[in-house]
C-alpha cells in the first residue's frame, strides 16, 4: 500500500505541471492587458510599462513560466495581480467554503444516489424501477441553475423556509447542496442499478436466497458491498468535479466560493490567481482520486492496487 501511494503521489507531478503550463498558455491568449486593467484607463503608457515591468510581464513567456515554477516548488503561488495579496492566502479565504459545499453535495449524492439504485435493482422492470431511471434521466438532464433558481423561488420566496443566498449556517447549505447533489445523485442511482443488477446474478446470492437468508441482508450485506466499486469511481469523480465545477451554483445562491473567484480572475486576467487556483483544485482532484482507489481495498480485498 505505501509503495502504491508514493507511486502515484510521484506521478501527480507531471500532471500538475502539464496543467500549470495548460493553463499558462491558455491565459496568454485571452484578450486583454493585466497592466492596463489594473492601472485603470487614465494610466499613461509609461506607468502602464512601468506596471508590466514589475509584474514581469515583459519577460519572455518561456521565463514567466520557469519563474512561476520555480516560485511554485518553493511554496509560493505568487502575488494577486488583483488585490496585491499573495495568492495562497486568497485561495486559503474562498477554498474552505467550496470544499463544504462539495462535501454535502457528495453527502446528497450518495444518499439519494444508492438508496434509488438499489431500490431499483430489487424491483427491476417494475413500476417503481421505471419511475425511478425516469427520475434520474431529468435529474441529470435539468440544468443547475434552473433547478437551484426553482429551489430559492419555492423554498426561499414563497415557503421561506431556507435563505434565499449567502453562507455560514446548515440552513444556508440545504438549497446549494441540493441542487448540485441532484445531478450526481442522478448519475450514482443508474451507475449502482446497473451494478446491483450484475450482482444479484451471481451464484453465491443465489445460494443465500436458497438458505433462506433474509432478503434485506442478501441485499445490503453481500449485493452492494459488492456492487460498489464502480460506484465509488462515480462518487469520486463527482466529488473531484464539484470542487471546480461550482461556479454557476455559487453564482445562483451568491456564495464566495472558489468557482466565483476564478472566473472573476480570468475576467481581470490575473493569471497568479488563475494559475494557483487551478493547480490547488487539480492536486485535490488527484488527492480524492488517490483516496478512491485506496477505498477499493478496503470494499473488496481482492482488489489489486498494483
Amino acid at each position: 500500500m505505501f509503495i502504491f501511494i508514493v507511486r502515484r503521489v510521484l506521478q501527480t507531478i507531471p500532471v500538475l505541471i502539464g496543467v500549470s503550463l495548460v493553463v499558462f498558455l491558455i491565459m496568454q491568449m485571452v484578450p486583454g492587458d493585466p497592466a492596463v486593467l489594473l492601472a485603470g484607463e487614465s494610466a499613461t503608457e509609461e506607468q502602464v510599462n512601468q506596471l508590466r515591468s514589475q509584474l514581469g510581464l515583459d519577460q519572455p513567456l518561456y521565463i514567466q513560466y520557469f519563474d512561476y515554477i520555480k516560485n511554485v516548488i518553493q511554496g509560493d503561488l505568487g502575488t494577486s495581480i488583483r488585490s496585491n495579496r499573495p495568492v495562497l492566502d486568497e485561495i486559503l479565504v474562498r477554498l474552505p467554503v467550496t470544499i463544504e459545499l462539495a462535501f454535502w453535495s457528495i453527502v446528497v449524492t450518495v444518499v439519494l444516489g444508492l438508496l434509488a439504485g438499489v431500490i431499483s435493482a430489487t424491483k427491476q422492470r417494475s413500476l417503481t424501477d421505471v419511475s425511478i431511471m425516469v427520475a434520474a434521466l431529468i435529474g441529470v438532464s435539468l440544468p443547475n441553475f434552473w433547478l437551484g433558481l426553482m429551489l430559492i423561488l419555492y423554498f426561499s420566496v414563497q415557503f421561506q423556509i431556507f435563505p434565499v443566498s449567502g453562507w455560514g449556517t446548515f440552513a444556508h447549505i440545504v438549497l446549494p447542496a441540493l441542487t448540485l447533489g441532484t445531478s450526481g445523485a442522478a448519475i450514482v442511482a443508474r451507475m449502482t442499478r446497473s451494478s446491483m443488477l450484475e450482482v444479484i446474478r451471481q451464484d453465491y446470492i443465489r445460494t443465500a436466497k436458497a438458505k433462506g437468508v433474509k432478503q434485506r441482508y442478501i441485499v445490503y450485506k453481500h449485493a452492494l458491498k459488492n456492487a460498489l466499486v464502480p460506484v465509488i469511481t462515480v462518487v469520486g469523480l463527482q466529488f473531484g468535479a464539484l470542487l471546480g465545477g461550482t461556479v454557476l451554483t455559487e453564482s445562483v445562491f451568491a456564495i464566495n466560493g472558489l468557482g466565483r473567484m476564478i472566473v472573476d480572475a480570468i475576467r481581470m486576467r490575473d493569471l497568479p490567481l488563475v494559475q494557483g487556483s487551478i493547480l490547488v483544485v487539480s492536486a485535490l482532484f488527484v488527492l480524492v482520486n488517490l483516496i478512491v482507489d485506496i477505498s477499493y481495498k478496503f470494499v473488496d480485498k481482492k482488489v489489486d492496487l498494483n
